[in-house]
């Protein structure tokens, strides 16, 4: 077992010991498992995936960073949402104000910028919900 947590500005969303975590870094998904190397790295937005055992939690993240040293993996994010929890609709919607606010803002580079994080962030919680659906019942 690994200890892993994943923490955003408003607190801790997941603590606890896990066979494995897997993560959207900018060179793919990465698997941390037990002793993994020591490794810090970019996390994108997209989905988490923590495994205990047999159950399996997918979290919708937005961009941060990991700290892996062998015993523990700390994730470091703006968002993480349980998937559980994500209501494809209320996503759907985010998703289509984020492109109008995107759009909006095509000329004004850091609001363009912000739009987009948005967007990914949406994107993220979106494919996660998918993801959760995909897995039926062997998903927590």
């Amino acid at each position: 077992m690994i200890h892993a947590s994943i923490i955003t500005p408003d607190g801790s969303i997941f603590d606890g010991d896990v066979d494995a975590i897997s993560l959207p870094t900018p060179d793919g998904e990465i698997t941390v498992l037990p002793h993994h190397i020591p490794l810090i790295s970019i996390v994108n937005a997209g989905t988490i995936m923590v495994r205990q055992g047999k159950e399996e939690t997918l979290f919708a993240c937005s961009s941060g960073v990991i700290e892996v040293d062998g015993k523990s993996i700390r994730v470091l994010t703006d968002t993480a949402d349980r998937a559980e929890k994500l209501e494809e609709a209320a996503v759907e919607a985010a998703k289509a104000r984020a492109e109008k606010l995107r759009s909006e803002k095509r000329h004004d580079e850091e609001g363009f910028a912000e739009a987009t994080a948005l967007m990914e962030r949406e994107l993220a919680r979106l494919s996660t919900i998918r993801r959760q659906k995909a897995r039926g019942h062997h998903a927590k």
